[in-house]
């Protein structure tokens, strides 16, 4: 770990680079852009003291997917992989504080992504062009669909065999058996626990028990679900059911995780995987809804 000092219009690093490290904004705003220095040129966001940028290079081992720039005078606290369970160590309550990022960019681009998918609706509707803001959105998405081309898709499922371990794997937390047919939460619950799957299967549902129920995944042994409402005590977006006879989870509360590190951080590793492989996908997918909204434009 070190400080690290950017002068103001100084590019961290770009789009597409190798990361060996992450930082953690002390003083300073940083500037997150897609094809920076580029005609396509688009700011996404801007991140401010105690946010974290870079992370998911150094969790996923993935190139940048964007560029990062000193809006003014940056400092920062420069961490590599091999800092992080140091720095977890002598400031577990960060553990937490990074996967409560993480959950905000999936919940803010879960909302960008839903926006997109109404406006592909909206936009079969005769008229559609005279509603207000809709050549800006337009563009937004055109702009946004270029970074289509430079993403490779990515599963839960394939990102969490690359980070599986025998000893991160293993349960540290609580581990209770279900029947089929079980419901461990239902849409619209509050949150909070996250589950690993350590045998079984369990079900993944949207509207259950409804003529719309729809069947969203099946999740295996160490597949990992519900860590937003455990991170942010939010309601459950979809309900969850038990689909073998003695499927065994794993039940983990956000105010266990300074005990879980203590005992297992590969496990905390592993779970910051999922965290930050579940956000790569839904960028994936975001992209090319931008793509089919900009088509034909």
């Amino acid at each position: 770990m070190k400080e690290t000092v950017f002068g103001k219009n100084e590019v961290v690093f770009r789009e597409g680079e190798q990361g060996t490290c992450f930082y953690q904004i002390v003083k300073g705003t940083a500037g997150v852009y897609l094809h920076y220095g580029e005609a396509e040129e688009q700011k996404l966001t801007e991140m401010k003291p105690g946010q974290y940028f870079g992370e998911m290079a150094i969790i996923e081992a993935w190139p940048r997917s964007a560029t990062i720039v000193a809006e003014e005078e940056l400092h920062t606290i420069e961490l590599t992989g091999n800092d992080l369970i140091a720095y977890f160590d002598e400031q577990p309550d960060k553990i937490l504080a990074l996967m409560n990022q993480l959950g905000d960019r999936i919940r803010q681009l879960t909302a960008e992504y839903d926006e997109v998918n109404a406006f592909i609706k909206d936009k079969q509707n005769a008229g559609i062009e005279k509603k207000e803001g809709f050549f800006d959105k337009l563009r937004k998405y055109k702009a946004i669909s270029i970074l289509g081309s430079k993403l490779v898709g990515c599963t839960i499922e394939d990102q969490i065999r690359q980070k599986e371990d025998g000893e991160a794997a293993k349960a540290t937390m609580p581990v209770r058996t279900f029947s089929k047919g079980q419901i461990i939460f239902r849409e619209g619950d509050e949150g909070v626990y996250m589950y690993q799957v350590h045998g079984g299967s369990v079900g993944i549902y949207a509207n259950y028990g409804t003529p719309e129920e729809i069947k969203l995944a099946t999740l295996y042994t160490n597949s990992f679900f519900g860590e937003m409402g455990m991170i942010a005590k939010e309601t459950r977006s979809a309900t969850a059911v038990i689909e073998e006879d003695d499927t065994m989870l794993e039940c983990i509360r956000a105010e266990d995780l300074q005990k879980l590190f203590k005992a297992n951080p590969l496990k905390v590793d592993m779970i910051l995987g999922h965290l930050s492989n579940r956000l790569r996908k839904l960028t994936v997918d975001y992209a090319k809804a931008c793509a089919a909204a900009a088509e034909d434009a």
